[in-house]
């Protein structure tokens, strides 16, 4: 009779686990990615930024950081790139019609599934896999008053009040949706996208936001972008060989500038740091409503950016203060080589400063790193579709209707996880408008609209400062027919997006970050 006693509790066990309300949950983990919107490398304070990101920066204490971790340079492409595992036009760019959104894959796969934020694709979230949203279609809103793209699962939005401002509303919603999911569905866990439009212009920050670091930019970009790259060395982020790029030719020392410039550019910048810290804020409530939930624990969380920062001066508006819904200020490359501490170039530029995000993983149930460890590991945003398969233990589709896929090339970054080296992509390839490069191991070659090819050994020269085209001609020649091979073959760029670079000098980029005459 004991015998079959413990036979029956045996049996009751494994029955009452299939059972248990959130016990799938646990055996895989649900996942968060953070996407914010014109973040340059060095905007965080975990990567070496003034600006009070104490919630993110936890984060990366508590769990991993990447120093080499690639985004296509461009809003729109990062976003197909990032849900679909895909280079952006292998995946048919904004219709996104060769590829397979996340949200569709996990959602197949017992998922719960939702986004917050800005989508800049075709159609809408709910006619890809996500089953709520909240958010803007456009590619940037006005972040008081909204705009006439914002939808609620699929229909129209408009109640915008006194007190609304994009960046809130966004995580007001995510709890919203991940509340009603794990009360409907607590035996599922969940994807979530939360999407952020900042900082990207206009640069609209709540008032006490902006109050708090009007004054911190008297000193300039010149003692500042200095201060950053102390920070990252100091703190490991970059090898101490990698030299600090130089101010860009058309931006002049601070010291240069008239009082009533110096005066514009430090609000300018104090805006800026007021829209990063109000993303933090968010970060903040969100953890703790994680915390709150008892999800925090099996939950990865991937924090990154875009894109490099923006160079694009666009501001009209200048008369209003940033917190007037009126306002539209934007900085340009005084601020972005700030933002892009310690690269070369912006935004689009497909150079590191427009391609290198900061990325930070914290998953307390499953990240076997070294709290506040830094990998040196390359990983793209293609990566992040193969990381979420991978943890859902399923398989990205052969087939999908209506679609002709597109065969995955993003790889896990469950390795890295894990603490262990996983085997490196072939190359990474990279592509925006004339901008080009491919990446092979440590050798890049790198376009600025498709002007020449510059070689660059991105391990010991990660600021792409010593051009070595001249001295392995060969190599070059390489590397630049197997990125015109990926264009064409793979990426499925049209013969005259894919012409041979002209083999003229590169541009320069004025102050506003328009082409310049050389």
């Amino acid at each position: 009779m004991p015998h079959t006693t413990s036979w029956f509790l045996l049996l009751a066990a494994v029955f009452s686990a299939w059972f248990v309300p959130g016990l799938a949950a646990a055996e895989r983990p649900n996942i968060l990615i953070m996407m914010v919107d014109d973040l340059g490398y060095s905007d965080f304070g975990c990567y070496g930024s003034e600006i009070e990101t104490p919630n993110i920066d936890r984060l990366a204490a508590d769990g991993l950081r990447f120093r080499n971790f690639y985004n296509t340079g461009k809003c729109h492409s990062s976003r197909v790139s990032l849900l679909t595992g895909l280079y952006c036009d292998q995946a048919g760019s904004e219709s996104l019609r060769r590829g397979v959104t996340i949200a569709e894959v996990l959602g197949n796969a017992g998922y719960s599934t939702a986004m917050v934020g800005k989508w800049h694709l075709s159609k809408q979230p709910t006619d890809f896999g996500f089953q709520k949203y909240f958010g803007h279609l456009s590619g940037a809103t006005n972040f008081f008053t909204g705009d006439e793209t914002f939808r609620l699962n699929g229909e129209k939005w408009d109640a915008f009040g006194d007190d609304f401002y994009t960046t809130d509303a966004n995580v007001k919603w995510a709890k919203t949706f991940l509340s009603e999911t794990l009360e409907e569905h607590p035996d599922k866990p969940f994807f979530l996208y939360v999407a952020h439009n900042a900082p990207h212009y206009p640069l609209q920050a709540r008032k006490e936001d902006f109050l708090k670091y009007e004054n911190r930019y008297v000193d300039g970009w010149d003692k500042l972008r200095a201060a950053r790259y102390k920070r990252q060395l100091e703190m490991g982020l970059i090898p101490k060989q990698w030299a600090l790029s130089p101010r860009p030719e058309h931006v002049p020392d601070w010291t240069a500038l008239t009082d009533e410039q110096k005066d514009w550019e430090r609000r300018r910048m104090a805006a800026f740091a007021g829209m990063v810290d109000r993303v933090d804020q968010t970060t903040g409530d969100l953890v703790a409503f994680l915390k709150e939930k008892g999800v925090f624990e099996n939950t990865l969380i991937l924090v990154c950016s875009d894109n490099g920062a923006c160079p694009f001066d666009r501001t009209k508006g200048k008369q209003y203060e940033t917190w007037d819904p009126r306002s539209y200020w934007c900085y340009d490359t005084g601020w972005s080589h700030v933002g892009n501490t310690p690269f070369r170039l912006h935004k689009q530029n497909q150079h590191e400063g427009g391609i290198s995000s900061p990325l930070i993983a914290h998953w307390p149930a499953g990240l076997k790193t070294k709290p506040g460890a830094i990998t040196d590991q390359p990983a793209h945003l293609i990566d992040f579709m193969a990381t979420c398969v991978d943890l859902a233990k399923t398989d990205y589709p052969a087939s999908w209707p209506d679609r002709e896929l597109e065969p995955l090339q993003g790889l896990s970054l469950t390795p890295i996880l894990a603490g262990e080296t996983r085997k490196p992509h072939d190359f990474l390839y990279f592509h925006f408008s004339t901008n080009r490069a491919i990446r092979e191991g440590k050798w890049k070659v790198v376009t600025h609209r498709a002007s020449q090819w510059e070689l660059y050994d991105i391990e010991k020269d990660g600021t792409e400062l010593n051009d070595l085209a001249t001295q392995y001609p060969q190599r070059v020649k390489k590397l630049s027919q197997l990125w015109h091979k990926t264009a064409i073959e793979t990426d499925r760029l049209k013969e005259k997006q894919a012409l041979p670079v002209s083999g003229k000098k590169p541009p320069l980029l004025n102050k506003d970050g328009t082409p310049a005459k050389n």
